[in-house]
């Protein structure tokens, strides 16, 4: 019987997960790209609102193209015998709750389109406090736990169940960066509370700092992991605020 790495099948297998790897690792970097423009606008005083709130929007739907396709990655893995005799058709959703990689891939997808529901809400006017908390700081910060909880599920992927240090391998550095964006956006996401008394955030400096030194963590990992070797999602868990 031929390893899923060997034979055509296993190379085909090979250059569908190299294929779904590059597609998240370059929507990661655009995500994060994006992110990092609309954090340096806001703080910079660039533009308008809108061309920032744009900004985060469109960074937002590569950050969801990117959770997609890391779920997308596990699902095709080719783990299975059948796989192993012959190329089975994409597979466009599996449940495999089982699975670090998967679970790991899901919760980070979750926390993409809970950040959606945050990045939409951004567009509407004359909020009060309690409703800009409502949609668009609660969302917010949920999504921010989500990737913190993906990457932890990550880094315990990498480890076979521990956290550990693993200098020597790619993914390692690709999730531990992204990790520490994850963090950086929890950071801002905290700031972003609105005052009830003054309809301000918390710390805007931090909001724009955190996001923009966040996105860069992302934007990064999903460069180094375009060099990285897919053998499961363990590579290309990461975030957006």
């Amino acid at each position: 019987m031929n390893h899923p790495s060997t034979g055509a099948p296993g190379q085909a297998l090979m250059r569908r997960s190299g294929r779904l790897n590059l597609v998240a690792a370059g929507a990661f970097v655009l995500g994060g790209s994006l992110f990092a423009l609309g954090a340096a606008f806001a703080q910079l005083d660039v533009g308008t609102l809108a061309t920032v709130n744009i900004s985060y929007l469109v960074g937002g739907g590569f950050f969801s193209l990117g959770g997609y396709a890391s779920i997308l990655l596990v699902v095709n893995a080719g783990r299975d015998d059948r796989s192993r005799a012959s190329v089975v058709p994409m597979r466009w959703w599996g449940y495999r709750p089982h699975q670090r990689d998967w679970l790991s891939a899901v919760v980070l997808f979750v926390g993409t389109l809970l950040f959606a529901v945050s990045l939409v809400a951004a567009f509407a006017q004359g909020l009060t406090p309690r409703q800009s908390n409502g949609w668009i700081w609660l969302p917010d910060i949920l999504g921010c736990v989500c990737f913190l909880a993906s990457g932890h599920l990550a880094m315990l992927q990498m480890g076979g169940g521990h956290v550990e240090v693993h200098v020597h391998e790619l993914g390692w550095w690709v999730v531990l960066i992204n990790q520490i964006g994850s963090v950086l956006f929890f950071l801002a996401g905290l700031a972003a509370f609105t005052r009830p008394t003054t309809s301000t955030a918390l710390d805007a400096g931090l909001v724009n700092w955190g996001t923009f030194a966040g996105a860069a963590c992302f934007a990064v990992g999903g460069a180094l992991q375009a060099f990285d070797t897919p053998t499961s999602t363990r590579t290309v868990v990461q975030h957006s605020p």
